[in-house]
């Protein structure tokens, strides 16, 4: 018999995931060295100082299991947010959180709103419990177009919608008052699931206090990570703020100790640690000029981002990706969001971009 016939058929007409190759991979591929992995918006930095150190104490007492209510980083989290600890919930990276919120709110029928071209693990949380997508076409220089998602979401009976800033793959960014009209436009009934997992990249001009609107808007879910700007992205750790009533639902689902103590100790040290986000902040500034410069001297066509990562136009993107891996650098091909002319390359250390602009000179002689 076919064992996968014994699955749903919303979960067998699944597309997993795919993520960035690793390095190790290539390696064994192709037998090279000196190998430059730009392809999952990690932290050229690593992790600070100060959460390698909680993780080596951490590591003393592998042997017990960790506080499945993460007290700690709970109470590191209401401190610096102004939050109760009812209103945090841990999960296992931000993609932890996603999941959550649709395994506690929707059902097989239920319908969601995300933009196309925003992060794929929407889609992949919505029809992994039978729910219905909705992909509202983003018309706004591959941006959301919340007018367009307001609309979706009052007249199609939405149960949740799904909101990246910046968005992921795309890097385009949406302004407090843009949401904000969103917010208040939408019944109060509707979930909104606000991805922030980008948060720390924001230019000081656009940040934005989205956790005191959970005050005025109990139906809002804010997600963030500790994988990207805090360097941890191989713990996986995140947290999610809203309502405690929601909180409540998100918890009800959650495994029992889904971030590990590693995890959690390394995250409270990192949360504390402003200098080393302030100095990734920095360095991704100074890496966007140097990679934007790059693809303009190329004459290549790329988004404007707000996160640690750019989207470039290229002929042939499959060749030119290939083309890359084989000359040492590994960037993030994104046909899987409808954007089959276009690559994803993570902003790295000055000598990373200064490889990857080199070789992609180069490619661009090679792939006709």
């Amino acid at each position: 018999m076919n064992y996968c016939d014994l699955a749903p058929s919303y979960v067998r007409s699944i597309a997993p995931y795919q993520p960035g190759k690793p390095i190790s991979e290539l390696e064994r591929e192709l037998g090279i060295t000196g190998i430059v992995k730009l392809a999952s918006n990690e932290n050229p930095l690593g992790a600070s100082s100060a959460a390698i150190a909680a993780m080596q104490e951490a590591i003393k007492t592998i042997a017990l299991y960790p506080d499945g209510n993460g007290f700690e980083l709970k109470d590191a989290l209401v401190k610096r947010y102004g939050v109760t600890h009812a209103n945090v919930t841990l999960g296992n990276g931000s993609n932890d959180l996603l999941e959550l919120s649709a395994r506690a709110f929707l059902q097989h029928g239920d319908k969601v709103v995300y933009s196309a071209h925003a992060f794929s693990v929407y889609a992949l949380a919505t029809q992994a419990v039978g729910a219905t997508g909705i992909s509202v076409p983003a018309t706004k220089g591959y941006g959301h177009d919340l007018p367009a998602m307001l609309k979706a979401a009052k007249t199609k009976k939405v149960k949740m919608v799904f909101i990246a800033n910046p968005n992921n793959p795309t890097g385009t960014f949406l302004s407090a008052d843009e949401l904000l009209v969103f917010m208040r436009g939408l019944p109060p009934e509707i979930l909104v699931v606000l991805d922030e997992a980008y948060n720390e990249y924001l230019p000081e001009d656009k940040r934005y206090d989205s956790v005191s609107w959970m005050k005025e808007f109990p139906n809002l879910i804010i997600s963030r990570t500790f994988s990207k700007a805090y360097g941890l992205a191989g713990l996986r750790v995140g947290y999610a703020l809203s309502h405690e009533q929601v909180t409540d639902m998100l918890n009800r689902v959650r495994q029992p100790f889904n971030v590990n103590s590693v995890a959690q100790a390394a995250a409270v040290a990192a949360l504390r640690d402003v200098s080393f986000v302030k100095k990734t902040f920095e360095l991704n500034q100074r890496g966007m000029t140097q990679i934007t410069d790059g693809l303009f001297r190329l004459g290549l066509d790329y988004i404007p981002s707000y996160g640690n990562f750019v989207a470039f136009r290229i002929g042939n993107a499959t060749a030119m990706y290939r083309r890359l891996l084989e000359l040492g650098v590994i960037v993030r091909p994104i046909a899987s969001y409808d954007m089959e002319d276009w690559l994803r390359v993570s902003i790295g250390l000055e000598s990373e971009n200064a490889k990857f602009l080199h070789a992609l000179k180069h490619a661009l002689g090679d792939v006709k």
